[in-house]
């Protein structure tokens, strides 16, 4: 037995259990499921159903993940017995140290989506439960063993004091739950591109927000328009440049999220000359396609149809395999404005949440027809084209939560769901 070995069971013996430091305590583990931890979370969380994930919406499942953070494969208790495994694969974890653990396990990768989760506005209104309870959009990289964030505002409320952006700005560590979206089979070069893009933005910060990049309130104004150039997010990238381009770019958090990933493979440091250019550079591709309002899948439910902005709550719902009368059920409780769960919600998505509810009654009427009888469900085709003349094709922050409720083989499908974590 060597000097080392014998030195490590000394200070076992020593050190009283739960004091360890990370490095030594951690173990190699997956997500289980146990009765016990699954009752907890279902307490803690108290979401309805639709704000859970059937699994074919996951990734690949992480095997001999080495943490010390606790792994849980949580069953959404309203979902038992049903056609489908309703529920989310939960990391429960302390703030403190959660960059530098969340990077060594591989849970977090570069390129991650972070959506911010209110579980408390499960069951509060059309407006949030259709949200899916997802607020914010940020985006992560991992650089010298820390997960890092990206985020718009690029400002310290969500990048923390000197920038650090390490999941410790006013924004971060005032949540409790971040939903984990991966985006398909990134290449390390990829991956190396947009830690690129990040440091290049995240370095320049002071200097180009707001008079350069800025924030833009207004989730239904996307800079996207069918048919046209991606010139905005070659504005995007000229920006990180340092080139200077005219006028000011206004962008929502899931917009500029997009619009990094979109920059995947182009290389900051050899494709100045193509942003310089006149022409959009051929390297940005879209991450994701962007959405309609609500999608043609729950009509057609083939490799090429995709869903919609709205279509969250829906596509869970119709997992489930419901009788008729209880899928009508579940699908008039997305409607239904609960006055208390209201209140939880901050002033900025109370106000919008109120100003909207009068405006949803179409989009029941698409939701209980989708899916039912001949005649329902030519209605609910009508209300769905009258709907998406009214709203622009977009990439909200649901959406790429949303794109992880298509089919494993759909075509539109470019993202998978990681993983919940719960800070406790």
């Amino acid at each position: 037995m060597s000097k080392t070995t014998v030195l490590l069971r000394v200070l076992a013996l020593m050190i009283p259990v739960g004091t360890l430091p990370s490095a030594v305590m951690a173990q190699t583990k997956e997500f289980t499921f146990s009765q016990k931890a699954n009752d907890r979370m279902a307490k803690k969380l108290n979401i309805p159903v639709y704000f859970a994930l059937p699994v074919s919406a996951r990734s690949a499942a992480p095997t001999k993940v080495e943490t010390t953070d606790v792994l849980i494969d949580f069953k959404h208790p309203d979902a038992k017995g049903a056609a489908a495994d309703i529920g989310l694969r939960i990391i429960a974890t302390k703030r403190a140290g959660m960059a530098a653990r969340l990077a060594k396990s591989g849970l977090i990768q570069t390129g991650d989506l972070l959506l911010t989760f209110r579980s408390e506005w499960g069951g509060s209104g059309a407006y949030p439960n259709i949200q899916m309870g997802v607020s914010h959009t940020g985006i992560a990289y991992v650089k010298n063993g820390i997960v890092h964030n990206l985020d718009n505002p690029l400002n310290e409320e969500y990048h923390g004091a000197q920038m650090r952006a390490d999941l410790t700005s006013e924004h971060y560590r005032t949540l409790d739950y971040l939903h984990v979206v991966r985006p398909r089979n990134l290449t390390d070069a990829q991956r190396a591109n947009l830690v690129a893009w990040a440091e290049r933005l995240n370095s320049s910060a002071k200097r180009i927000y707001p008079s350069q990049i800025s924030f833009n309130q207004d989730y239904n104004a996307p800079k996207y328009k069918e048919g046209k150039s991606y010139d905005f997010v070659k504005t995007f990238g000229q920006v990180a440049l340092g080139q200077k381009p005219t006028g000011t770019l206004d962008m929502f958090c899931s917009e500029f999220a997009w619009s990094l990933l979109a920059l995947k493979d182009c290389d900051p440091a050899s494709s100045g000359e193509s942003f310089s250019g006149t022409s959009v550079p051929a390297c940005i591709r879209e991450p994701m396609k962007p959405m309609e309002a609500t999608g043609d899948f729950i009509f057609r439910r083939n490799r090429s149809s995709n869903a919609g902005l709205a279509d969250g709550p829906l596509l869970v719902i119709d997992a489930l395999k419901l009788s008729s009368a209880e899928r009508t059920r579940m699908l008039e409780s997305v409607f239904v404005e609960n006055k208390g769960r209201l209140a939880k919600l901050s002033v900025g998505h109370k106000t919008l949440a109120e100003s909207m509810q009068p405006k949803f009654a179409p989009l029941q009427q698409y939701y209980t027809g989708a899916g039912g009888g001949f005649f329902q469900s030519i209605k609910a085709r009508a209300i769905r084209s009258a709907v998406n003349r009214e709203i622009p094709d977009n990439y909200s922050p649901t959406s790429f939560l949303v794109n992880t409720l298509l089919p494993v083989d759909n075509a539109n499908r470019t993202m998978d769901y990681v993983a919940t974590i719960v800070i406790e």
